[in-house]
């Protein structure tokens, strides 16, 4: 198909307006030059929104409808995770360039399958963890690369909520029938089941749908991670968790929490990853953040800021030697005391623990756009592509298996593959 050059105009359709499509397109459209032609949804009222917002344009359940138009260049991917792969290899094939939210795949047997749909095509493909394009996580990725807390050894990520919207209780629409849900359409690879509003408006509650707080949330914070550290992945992975409150039929953890081992690489030392997430959360409505723990300190990051706390690190090995005879502790003083003489303060041993504090504005989603329609016009991939995305995806999933299967899984983050 012909590519839009760089003074053409994109035009664009979206598959899937729920709340993350619908937000998704409004961003896009605030890039100049974007253009909205068509939306595919499963539900009549969606369809019949779109158009209220968004005026003249076409409408349709079914995205192959939108995927044969010649006046689509790009496609937002933006329904329930079980459908991803299928509409992004799909739509790769019929040469559309391809933004599809996260997590890339619901299922990891699904991740090299997107990946071989992408390079076959040489279409852009691009995961929707906006993380990827945060001016703050590109801040505190320069600090990591510059030294400022040393040598990682440990990162802690969370992301806790406190609401009910944020616990994926979303709002049921009084007209949900057979009649204006395409239910046939909505299960496609999943079980067969009679027309259940809750499953189609409720899917990330269901494993049949969805991937729970792994899919949802985790490959957001694994997307952080490895933008910061430049890291490929993890090799070995336990999780554990469980329905603490929302005991609302789901059959997915509302509170969870992951270990990852990372290996040393060329970019970075050993570490060790410890993930939380809690949807029943007594704090604050919405708590986020990173601490990259380090030899010389702390970097900690929220939504809109980077912290460097430099603590001096201790020059002296110290001694315990109070239970030796009075006349071993005094050889082992003056031996002590010749490698180790006393220091005397100064201006500098004074200050202590220093902290440095840089802000960035909570843009991420706006940039993350930019960067895909940048690439579409540049024919420049953004580095989030297939194997990025797998690279977040995977491991997420993997917590999902170690949490419902009890064991520690392992992770080829070269290859891509579990065990």
């Amino acid at each position: 198909m012909q590519k839009v050059s760089a003074n053409d105009r994109i035009r664009i359709a979206t598959i899937g307006v729920g709340g993350m499509g619908s937000g998704d397109t409004r961003t896009a459209l605030q890039i100049p030059g974007v253009e909205l032609v068509a939306v595919a949804d499963l539900y009549d009222g969606r369809l019949q929104h779109a158009k209220e917002v968004w005026g003249n344009i076409s409408t349709t359940r079914d995205y192959r409808e939108i995927l044969a138009r010649p006046d689509v260049d790009a496609v937002i991917i933006a329904t329930p995770d079980h459908w991803h792969a299928k509409i992004t290899t799909d739509a790769l094939a019929a040469g559309k360039d391809v933004y599809c939210e996260k997590p890339m795949v619901q299922k990891i047997n699904q991740g090299k399958t997107v990946i071989d749909a992408q390079k076959k095509s040489g279409n852009i493909l691009q995961i929707g963890s906006q993380y990827a394009s945060s001016l703050l996580f590109q801040k505190a990725r320069e600090l990591m690369k510059a030294g400022a807390i040393g040598e990682l050894n440990m990162v802690e990520a969370y992301l806790d909520r406190n609401t009910a919207i944020g616990a994926w209780q979303y709002s049921i629409p009084p007209d949900a029938s057979p009649e204006t849900v395409d239910w046939d359409r909505y299960l496609g690879s999943a079980p067969k089941r009679p027309f259940d509003p809750l499953r189609f408006f409720r899917w990330r509650n269901y494993q049949d749908y969805g991937t729970g707080t792994a899919g949802d949330l985790f490959v957001h914070l694994l997307t952080g991670l490895h933008v910061v550290t430049d890291s490929i992945g993890p090799t070995r992975v336990y999780s554990c968790g469980g329905t603490r409150f929302w005991n609302d039929g789901r059959d997915v953890p509302d509170v969870m929490l992951a270990v990852m081992d990372y290996p040393k690489t060329a970019a970075h030392p050993a570490f060790t990853l410890s993930l939380r997430v809690n949807l029943a959360s007594g704090g604050s409505r919405e708590n986020f953040g990173f601490r990259f723990v380090g030899t010389e300190g702390v970097m900690a990051t929220g939504f809109t800021s980077v912290t460097v706390m430099k603590v001096p690190r201790e020059t002296e090995p110290g001694f315990t030697i109070d239970t030796f005879p009075e006349s071993v502790q005094q050889e082992f003083l003056k031996k002590y005391r010749a490698e180790y003489p006393v220091k005397h303060p100064n201006p500098d041993s004074l200050r202590g623990i220093s902290e440095t504090k840089y802000n960035a504005p909570n843009t991420a989603h706006l940039e993350h756009h930019r960067n895909f329609y940048n690439a579409v016009r540049s024919r420049k991939p953004f580095f989030e592509d297939g194997v990025f995305g797998f690279r977040a995806a995977g491991p997420a999933l993997l917590t999902n298996t170690s949490t419902f299967e009890g064991r520690v899984c392992h992770w080829n983050p070269e290859t891509m593959t579990a065990s």
